[in-house]
């Protein structure tokens, strides 16, 4: 893409609203704004202003005038591309905003292409590229969560962090490179113990990033979580009383629900993706049978699998179904909940016997065993709870790095190979240039992060 063109974009969602923003960035914006905007005062031109300021007039149409707006000037290097820029704001109807673009493209700006601007911020050094990432996962954050570290890797806490490592690295490569140059002299200017000692630390660094991404890819896209058990034992009653809707049909007739049916919730700051499956049960019926297939399917997919069991169910039925589901779950990457259903229609005493801890602990693998009444929505505070539970909620309040992205964990991932063939290699006194080979590997890795 060419930096020396002026683009312009509709900078607010697209459709009718009270107010939009239209930005302009690029060596011309000043001249393009002062051929189509009259300033309410007569004075400077656009150019002349001084930056960060806000100024009240009209767009003008030839003769006629299309529009009162507030129009704002950014001079470089202060704006958020590091051109100079201007943002329009007129007001939001749809016609308005085109006949304003096309304003901007007869006098010589050209539309923008997808996160441009963005491109430019990172191409003019304004921010690297994980901020850049980081702008689009703030704009498509869900929750609180994904906000919360969205904007910290935005400000570079990321970067700061990938920045210490990577020059704590760059002066210990210097010096094993130096060796090189003083080969015949056999002379050691990086001490090798104290490279070991930073290598394992570092190690364990790169590790805590790494692990970091099954959280952070879970606030990142919502946790998924299936909601599984027979015909009739409440699951779409629970759906729908969780998202607080009328989201799934719900019948006294078994195998209502044939297809997985998706919503999702924002509960205490994270992203919950709720899955209602279809009953399982043995039956002749072809397309409930392909339905209950499905359904295995998202057990395997899911991060969190909900259990829900009829508390009137014969106790063989239950132990049958906990011991199907438990043996499609993987307990090293899935949570397996226990949630029983109908408790409106039971007495504590038949819940005390039927559902004890001691008794489901063995069988489910979990002491995790919720009681409600789905109908009623009784003691769905306490699954909630549970389902937060999940979530290292502390990593998130303590601003720990947490990373989101797949590229990045990718990166990390070939860092950390990189930087164990290090930890050999010191181990088995290899020669200088092939230990600098494989630490150059690791800033290599860590640098595509950044950009």
């Amino acid at each position: 893409m060419n930096q020396s063109d002026t683009i312009c974009a509709i900078s607010t969602a697209q459709g009718m609203g009270a107010i939009a923003v239209i930005r302009l960035a690029g060596p011309q914006a000043f001249a393009i704004c002062d051929q189509i905007f009259l300033p309410a005062r007569k004075g400077k031109k656009i150019a002349e202003q001084a930056g960060n300021t806000v100024h009240f007039g009209r767009i003008n149409d030839g003769e006629k005038d299309l529009d009162e707006v507030l129009l704002t000037v950014f001079k470089a290097p202060h704006s958020f591309t590091g051109d100079d820029v201007v943002e329009i704001a007129c007001h939001g109807a749809p016609y308005i905003q085109q006949q304003l673009l096309q304003l901007l493209t007869q006098q010589g700006a050209r539309l923008a292409q997808p996160g441009e601007f963005t491109q430019r911020a990172f191409l003019n050094g304004k921010m690297d590229l994980s901020q850049a990432e980081a702008v689009a996962d703030l704009i498509a954050a869900r929750s609180e969560a994904a906000r919360r570290v969205a904007l910290q890797q935005m400000r570079g806490g990321f970067s700061s962090a990938l920045l210490q490592l990577r020059e704590r690295l760059l002066w210990f490569i210097s010096l094993v490179e130096l060796e090189l140059d003083f080969s015949e002299e056999d002379v050691e200017f990086a001490n090798r113990d104290e490279l070991a000692a930073l290598v394992n630390e570092l190690e364990v660094h790169l590790q805590r990033l790494v692990q970091s991404f099954s959280l952070g890819n879970v606030i990142k896209n919502g946790i998924p979580v299936a909601i599984v058990g027979h015909t009739n034992a409440g699951k779409s009653t629970l759906l729908n009383a969780l998202l607080n809707e009328e989201r799934a049909i719900v019948s006294d007739i078994h195998g209502t629900t044939r297809d997985a049916i998706e919503d999702s919730i924002n509960l205490g700051g994270i992203s919950f993706r709720f899955i209602d499956t279809a009953g399982i049960r043995s039956t002749a019926d072809q397309i409930e049978n392909m339905g209950i297939a499905l359904t295995y399917n998202k057990v395997k997919q899911a991060a969190i699998v909900l259990l829900l069991v009829d508390v009137n169910d014969p106790e063989d039925k239950i132990h049958e179904v906990v011991s199907d589901i438990r043996q499609k779950t993987d307990p090293q990457r899935q949570q397996l909940l226990v949630v029983v259903n109908k408790t409106d229609l039971s007495n504590p005493e038949t819940l005390k016997t039927k559902f004890s801890k001691a008794a489901f602990s063995e069988l489910s693998g979990s002491d995790n065993i919720v009681a409600i009444s789905a109908k009623h929505r009784h003691n769905l505070d306490q699954l909630t709870s549970e389902l937060l539970k999940s979530v290292d909620l502390q990593a998130i309040d303590n601003d720990e790095i947490i990373v989101t992205n797949a590229r990045h964990h990718e990166a990390l991932s070939q860092a950390l190979i990189s930087l164990q063939r290090v930890k050999e290699g010191l181990q088995n006194g290899i020669s200088g240039d092939f230990l600098a080979q494989d630490i150059r590997e690791v800033l290599h890795h860590i640098g595509s992060i950044t950009g």
